[in-house]
């Protein structure tokens, strides 16, 4: 017999939570989400190794692609949707495959978790060079599973991210990340703590990766793409806190970049051209890296 998830147990401290006034229900639930905070930190070494590893993954040319269904899956489409425009990564970098497609990323009704062999037919375009990151609950997804196995097939570094220590998906990934957040609140509703702690660990790991691959400076996001007001003033006081010029000085740094915030800010640390500045990033990954090259060459 199939051993039960600890996410599908019941849970004793939220027993009688139908029994409580709002403030009681609510403290149930926001305990429950700060045990899967912690429960995530817990899960922090094989989580810096999966960055390592596809860190290097990623810097020979290499594509991240993540696989769930139900409410993983959708965290992961979330998270794979957010890097371009908080960090400026070329579109494909990330790429969040659901089960179903994107009819049933809407439509709950369509529940394909269970087709293993349409995890295998999505995984058909991962490569060598590429990542797969499985991200399943229960650790037994079959739709995870198939794509898993397909990617592991082609070479693939494989990583599971899972809320179930006794994951059967374990056997299949390099990596294992398990957040142990034991039984849910609500008995299986797998999308309040095990989502909590899932949403964690994928805003984590693609958020390091892109540290690594300098484009921030520092905690400021120097990579976003200003695709609205609110976003190309937010470019221009981040050139403001990290370079110490003002406004003005910031907002023709960035229009003689054409709008590129790293090249802008390059050039305020140096003053070199925006030629020199769109040079040296070129040849070094992010801000810190092209100022230090070119500050070198000054001295």
């Amino acid at each position: 017999m199939t051993p039960v998830p600890p996410t599908e147990r019941r849970n004793p401290r939220t027993r009688d939570i139908d029994t409580l006034e709002s403030a009681g229900v609510l403290g149930l639930l926001l305990d429950e989400d700060a045990r899967a905070v912690e429960a995530a930190r817990a899960a922090t070494g094989p989580l810096a190794r999966a960055v390592d590893e596809t860190h290097l993954r990623l810097a020979r040319g290499g594509r991240v692609h993540y696989f769930g269904a139900g409410a993983s899956g959708r965290l992961a489409v979330l998270d794979a949707t957010e890097i371009t425009p908080t960090f400026g990564a070329p579109g494909g970098l990330f790429t969040a495959h659901f089960a179903g497609g994107p009819e049933a990323l809407t439509d709950s009704s369509i529940d394909r978790e269970d087709a293993g062999a349409l995890g295998a037919a999505d995984a058909a375009g991962v490569g060598a060079a590429d990542v797969a990151v499985g991200i399943t609950a229960s650790g037994s997804t079959a739709y995870v599973v198939g794509a898993l196995r397909g990617a592991r097939a082609a070479g693939a570094l494989t990583v599971l991210v899972t809320c179930n220590p006794g994951a059967a998906a374990g056997d299949l990934a390099e990596i294992v990340v398990v957040a142990d957040t034991g039984p849910e609140a609500l008995t299986g509703s797998t999308r309040l703590k095990a989502g909590t702690a899932t949403k964690v660990i994928l805003n984590a790991f693609s958020t390091a990766l892109m540290i690594k691959a300098g484009r921030t400076y520092g905690n400021l996001m120097v990579g976003l793409v200003a695709t609205n007001a609110k976003l190309a003033e937010r470019a221009v006081s981040l050139l403001a806190e990290a370079s110490g010029q003002d406004a003005e000085t910031c907002r023709a740094a960035l229009a003689d970049a054409s709008g590129d915030i790293p090249g802008a800010l390059v050039r305020l640390l140096t003053g070199c051209s925006p030629e020199r500045a769109r040079a040296a990033l070129g040849e070094h990954p992010g801000v810190r890296a092209a100022v230090a090259a070119l500050n070198g060459q000054a001295g």
